[in-house]
């Protein structure tokens, strides 16, 4: 037995591991990039959470190239390498799985990594300053673009409108998109760019909005609208797109994520595959394809794309079927509680959702789609029932992205049709401060439903979104466990029927988001057969209380076995 109670050890095969000498070497200090060489290390004294139910703790790992060969106590997976073996010592840290991030949109956090940022910002005049610097960095007709925005969190209280921007620049086009990137802001350079006008009519699933005399105000709310200024801007060059990429890429490093499931365009996967190529690639992607373009674009899409490569492959299919809460356009039932004028958006008629299921689904293609309001989702799983009848059985895992308020009578329906609930927890957290308002008391009981999803046997795989939030998984912990705003309160969390274990937390950001992608068995625990994927932290996420998890470091990412992140000493 190990010093943690679990079973003494397992492996693949002793004959893996016998007759393999190398050279020692210390622990590595600084990242090293992935690679085929298959090195054996062993990573002991540590206090290893495997996330395998069946025997969740350990001391140690040993690792082969990039999988796992045994995983027990030190001195018997130590006694498994022959003498020479390369040792690196965990000093009692904590050890677990990496996080799988089932939701990212790396293309645009590369672009907003080389843009305005304007995470975070408190009112309209700090969120006027990073602008000025930005307008400062840009020559004249250059466009300017930036993201990150909340005005929820604004004393104000109020959203931004084109004669906030102008007042900061009317010689440059400028195009701004809210956090939740359903909405953004031009100012009257970028829409006279654009050609929009008092004249302009609303693209469909998607709105202009308008002051009392008609005239756009520079919100431009839902993808549609938002294109006809946002397609303007120069495309980025391909060295821009490179530079920003691995910048987001570095940051998911840093925080501890060693796979992503991404929504980004297809010249990003491209740019993913150079990074490949030139043996760069610091995390595992599975990229999402279009589910609007041609079947024929699509399948051509995964022929080139390729479905097996561990590092890099396609996946299914994403289609926005709504748009967000905060800017109520996500597709309700009824009216929203707080404005009875509306109850969102949906940007695709149903039966045309249904039916482009159904053709896509009989091509053997996975289903995602984005869904938040309770119409939505009901929408969406309407025509995932669709497609499956008119198809017949197969071994699915259609998804629906977000599922942030749906219909309790709808829950069951995902259980049934073994819909994936792919959520973003922290949204819950950001959220929380005014969902109650838009949706009344009685929907609420069905927003962010993780444990009654649970209580029915749905399948959960959690994320971020990626650039919307930042890519910290423990932000996502934190709201699973306490469903409380991270300065704390309300006590007890908001709806805390719906808080779930740190076990469960972490299983759906691991083991869950894999099932999410068909790569269970792969990756989501430390065991022997699966990739050597894990991070080593500076706190026991099982022992320190919830506050203690948003001041978690991570101390090494490894991915495929090798070093990715070291934090400095």
């Amino acid at each position: 037995m190990s010093a943690f109670g679990a079973p003494a050890w397992r492996m693949v095969s002793a004959a893996l591991v016998s007759g393999l000498v190398l050279s020692h070497s210390s622990v590595a200090q600084t990242p090293s990039i992935p690679s085929t060489a298959a090195t054996v290390t062993i990573y002991r004294n540590g206090h290893v959470y495997t996330n395998d139910p069946a025997s969740p703790w350990a001391d140690a790992m040993l690792v082969r190239g990039d999988q796992i060969l045994a995983v027990g106590d030190d001195d018997e997976v130590t006694g498994l390498a022959d003498k020479g073996a390369r040792v690196v010592d965990l000093e009692k840290h904590f050890v677990m799985p990496g996080f799988n991030d089932a939701h990212v949109h790396l293309g645009g956090a590369g672009a907003d990594w080389l843009a305005v940022r304007l995470n975070g910002v408190q009112s309209l005049r700090e969120w006027q300053k990073p602008l000025a610097e930005g307008v400062a960095r840009h020559k004249k007709g250059e466009w300017i673009s930036g993201r990150g925005w909340d005005p929820t969190f604004w004393p104000e209280k109020k959203s931004t409108n084109r004669a906030h921007l102008d007042a900061v620049s009317r010689q440059k086009p400028m195009v701004l998109r809210h956090v939740p990137a359903h909405v953004a802001v031009a100012n009257s350079l970028a829409l006279q760019l654009a050609g929009v006008t008092k004249a302009t009519p609303n693209p469909s699933g998607s709105e202009i909005e308008r002051d009392e005399k008609g005239e756009p105000t520079g919100m431009l709310k839902e993808g549609a609208a938002m294109h006809l200024v946002e397609s303007k801007i120069p495309p980025a060059t391909a060295d821009q797109r490179r530079r920003g990429i691995e910048l987001a890429l570095a940051d998911l490093a840093k925080n501890g994520v060693t796979s992503a499931q991404d929504n980004s365009a297809w010249e990003d996967f491209m740019t993913y595959r150079a990074i490949k190529n030139d043996g760069k690639l610091t995390v595992r992607i599975t990229e999402w394809l279009p589910f609007s373009a041609p079947i024929e674009k699509l399948e051509q899409m995964r022929r080139d794309g390729g479905t097996t490569d561990p590092w890099l492959r396609t996946g299914a299919l994403k289609l926005v079927t709504d748009g967000a809460l905060g800017s109520r356009t996500a597709a309700m039932l009824t009216p929203y509680s707080d404005d009875s004028s509306t109850s969102g958006i949906m940007t695709m008629e149903p039966e045309k959702i249904r039916a482009l299921a159904i053709e896509r689904d009989k091509a053997g293609f996975q289903l995602n789609f984005h869904a938040i309001g309770d119409r939505a989702n009901r929408v969406a799983l309407d025509a995932f029932e669709a497609a499956a009848k008119a198809n017949g059985p197969r071994d699915r895992r259609d998804r629906i992205e977000h599922a942030q308020v749906v219909a309790l009578s709808d829950i069951p329906r995902f259980a049934r049709l073994q819909v994936i609930a792919s959520m973003q927890p922290s949204h819950e957290t950001s959220d929380m401060r005014w969902a109650e308002q838009r949706v009344g008391p009685e929907r609420a009981k069905g927003a962010y439903a993780w444990a009654t999803m649970q209580k029915f046997g749905v399948r959960l795989a959690f994320g971020t979104d990626y650039d919307v939030e930042p890519i910290s998984p423990f932000r996502g912990l934190y709201a699973c466990v306490t469903r409380e705003l991270p300065n704390g309160g309300p006590k007890g969390g908001w709806q805390p029927q719906e808080r779930i274990s740190i076990a469960d937390c972490i299983r759906a950001y691991t083991s869950g988001s894999a099932y999410g992608e068909f790569m269970e068995g792969k990756k989501g625990e430390l065991k022997a057969g699966e990739f050597a994927d894990f991070i080593v932290l500076s706190n026991d996420l099982t022992k320190v209380e919830p506050r203690g998890y948003t001041n978690t470091t991570v101390l090494r990412t490894v991915v495929g076995g090798q070093t990715v992140y070291a934090a400095a000493e």
